[in-house]
């Protein structure tokens, strides 16, 4: 086996989609009154599912860059962009098609939730955008991982410059992506800060992991910098924003949630690269990898994509605690062992999008 394969993003990527479907399961179906802080299991719940979408997000950009650096050293990087391009609308695409109520379309009643934005047209557009700015900086490595540190953190650190931002005055269809005051789940910011943090750790990855002594390096410093950011980040904000009299570094640390929750993905990464041989099984690496079919999949059961029939409709937010853990666990096997055995959904839509772009653009098959 290749010694420098980072199977962890492969076992962290397991790890967020089944964090994911277990959190969308039971915040759908989880009665009401259940659902309160004072609860110590569901504050603690609750945390590590807020977890869930910085660590999807930051292990996208990761993994997207490092392929991307990897293609620059094979000679490839002009193919792997274009299907970088071409994966990123792909993306979006499902993203809005995951959206269509078919019933509801044929009634000749249309609405705008087929405009709302979740975590496929995000990670979609800032694919997209980390192309745009690796060809921008004329495929220089290091020119790269300074413009995307920098851009993530001014992204978190001006936070409070665009989280009540009205954008009322645009159209829908890219005001959307901005503010989430029509429905929209995620938006391109702050979340593709995430993703510039996850392309700036790929370039360390892609320099540093043929050395000696990388892991052993690497891993404490995710672990004290995840320490230091969960901590003491808003700390140093508001410290900065005495030294400075700069008032924007005092309202991010008044909620400073981006920053800390990088932290968080810190220390998850730190802890499964630390102990990827333990993990390194063949059904969580194939888990890992087939994220796109088990989000599809998963959205189809829970939301009711096409048909409007899902379980937040046929059963509701019903269920007593131990019904719902139950029935989580039972929701994550199914959904992983059809996207395992049986569905080939991203493989197969994937394929003949490309055959169609190729048509268009006059390629032989």
């Amino acid at each position: 086996m290749n010694s420098n394969r980072l199977y962890f993003i492969d076992i962290v990527r397991a790890f967020a989609i089944l964090m994911m479907l277990q959190g969308h399961f039971i915040d759908t179906l989880l009665e009401v009154s259940y659902r309160d802080s004072n609860y110590t299991a569901y504050r603690v719940w609750a945390y590590f599912r807020g977890i869930t979408a910085p660590t999807f997000f930051t292990i996208s950009g990761l993994i997207f860059t490092y392929l991307l650096l990897k293609a620059k050293e094979k000679g490839t990087e002009k193919l792997r962009m274009r299907k970088g391009i071409m994966r990123g609308f792909f993306l979006i695409g499902i993203g809005y098609l995951l959206r269509i109520t078919l019933f509801t379309w044929l009634s000749g009643e249309f609405n705008n939730y087929f405009l709302v934005i979740d975590v496929l047209q995000i990670i979609g557009l800032s694919l997209i955008l980390i192309i745009g700015i690796y060809f921008l900086c004329n495929k220089k490595t290091i020119l790269f991982s300074a413009i995307v540190l920098v851009l993530g953190t001014l992204i978190f650190l001006t936070e409070p410059m665009y989280r009540n931002l009205d954008v009322s005055s645009i159209p829908l269809f890219l005001s959307n992506y901005i503010s989430k005051s029509n429905g929209s789940v995620f938006t391109i910011i702050p979340w593709f800060g995430y993703i510039c943090f996850g392309a700036f750790l790929s370039t360390l990855f892609y320099k540093y992991l043929h050395k000696k002594h990388f892991k052993i390096i690497v891993i404490p410093s995710f672990i004290f910098l995840g320490l230091l950011l969960i901590f003491y980040s808003s700390s140093i904000l508001a410290y900065l924003s005495k030294l400075f009299h700069i008032q924007l570094f005092m309202d991010s640390a008044s909620y400073n949630y981006l920053f800390t929750r990088f932290g968080n993905v810190l220390l998850y990464f730190a802890f499964f690269y630390g102990l990827e041989r333990f993990f390194k099984n063949p059904l969580i690496i194939k888990i890992g990898q087939k994220t796109l079919s088990i989000y599809v999949i998963h959205f189809i059961i829970i939301y009711g994509s096409f048909t409007g029939l899902g379980l937040n409709s046929l059963i509701g937010k019903t269920l007593n605690p131990i019904e719902a853990i139950f029935g989580a666990i039972l929701f994550l096997m199914l959904v992983c062992l059809l996207a395992y055995f049986y569905v080939k959904s991203n493989t197969f839509l994937y394929l003949n999008s490309r055959k169609i772009y190729d048509k268009l653009k006059g390629k032989p098959e």
